[in-house]
């Protein structure tokens, strides 16, 4: 039982064909709604550039690379308005930016999850510093990316910070990835708790480890690789990926009977 008092959510075990199948669902999501589809993810890469020239201004250029790794861990946040845009085209319902804004504000437990999405996004940037100051050093500045990456990777101290940066990353990922995989859409699509819709996350990547750590590292891979050209590859991808990942929910968490 949920902390509501109602019935929790059945998880069913998925395998790779459903996330196969899911991502072509996606596909065809953004194909039938493709200015929509641009919209989010146009957003979405313009508050990449913009955290950049803000990090370039600031004289913190180093840090263009943990900000577009961590892009993968809010990029479930930031595709709510896609979960509701393919849940209202598989209902038949219309779909307009005055609609998926109502529904979304109407969910207030998606609040709750964006807290914990930025809550975590914060302890990576925060653990990231650390690490510089305790592995290059506590004054370590790089005027830029070319030189903060000729540091990382022909120095000791870089590739040790390497190592364990992409380690903990790895770990905040992961973490972050079962509490929000199902959670988002779950809230988008039913009235549920947060905490009740985290626990259901949880459970549907320990139904099916191998599949869902599988549908980590491809959102993972497809985020960074789409980040590196200006963030512009995330205009198509993301939307695709938040499409894919609406399906792969209705997939995993059975329906309410009728």
């Amino acid at each position: 039982m949920s902390i509501s008092g109602k019935t929790d959510p059945v998880v069913r075990p998925i395998a790779a064909a459903d996330i196969a199948e899911a991502l072509g669902q996606g596909l065809r999501d953004f194909q039938a709604m493709p200015l929509y589809g641009l919209a989010f993810g146009a957003l979405y890469a313009a508050g990449g550039i913009l955290i950049v020239l803000s990090l370039t201004a600031f004289g913190m250029v180093y840090l263009a690379y943990p900000i577009a790794a961590g892009f993968a861990l809010i990029g479930p946040f930031v595709a709510i308005g896609l979960y509701e845009m393919s849940r209202r085209r598989e209902n038949g319902e219309p779909v307009t930016l005055g609609a998926i804004w109502s529904t979304v504000r109407s969910r207030t437990e998606l609040g709750w999850m964006a807290f914990v999405t930025l809550f975590v996004f914060v302890i990576w940037m925060y653990q990231v510093r650390l690490l510089i100051a305790l592995i290059l050093g506590i004054n370590a500045s790089f005027s830029s990316v070319q030189q903060f990456i000729t540091v990382v990777l022909t120095t000791n101290e870089g590739l040790l910070f390497l190592a364990i940066g992409n380690a903990v990353g790895a770990a905040l990922s992961l973490i972050l990835f079962s509490l929000t995989v199902v959670s988002f859409p779950l809230l988008l699509d039913r009235d549920v708790d947060f905490v009740t819709a985290m626990v259901t996350s949880v459970r549907a990547v320990v139904a099916s480890p191998v599949p869902m750590i599988g549908w980590a590292a491809v959102i993972v891979v497809v985020l960074i690789v789409s980040a590196i050209p200006y963030f512009l590859g995330l205009v198509v991808t993301l939307p695709v990926l938040g499409h894919a990942t609406w399906h792969l929910y209705r997939r995993i968490v059975a329906p309410l009977p009728d």
